[in-house]
């Protein structure tokens, strides 16, 4: 669960980025609220569709080197602003190239910050079994 709690805030300092970098990207309700119900909504459908869609798609990620993530990580991003809109949360994406920069974003993020708390444990682990 902590993990979880961890990913959806991570989550939503992706989709701030993404919201305030990308001209194309902007919320119908851009309170602090509606940042978390998005990054809950992102890390549902990350954790449930994404899985099946690289399943789907593993021999085109394999012949494009694994770029092909790349777009699904943009249909992600749409499948959210979708989703988010039925729940009046709407994420309001331009156009493919908003929304691609979106998800990139997003994933640098996300990918930054996994690393960074995965040393701080590294770290914690070496220093519990230099006590024991």
């Amino acid at each position: 669960m902590d993990k979880f709690i961890l990913r959806t805030i991570i989550n939503g300092f992706g989709l701030y980025a993404a919201v305030e970098l990308i001209d194309g990207i902007s919320l119908v309700n851009p309170e602090p609220v509606t940042y978390v119900w998005l990054a809950v909504i992102f890390g549902l459908l990350n954790a449930l569709v994404k899985p099946i869609l690289k399943f789907l798609t593993c021999s085109i990620i394999f012949l494009t080197l694994g770029l092909f993530t790349l777009v699904i990580n943009t249909g992600m991003f749409y499948l959210t602003s979708y989703v988010g809109s039925q729940f009046g949360v709407g994420l309001l994406i331009d156009g493919f190239w908003s929304a691609f920069g979106g998800a990139f974003i997003v994933s640098v993020i996300s990918m930054f910050f996994n690393m960074v708390i995965k040393d701080e444990r590294r770290s914690k682990r070496r220093a519990k079994v230099r006590k024991n």
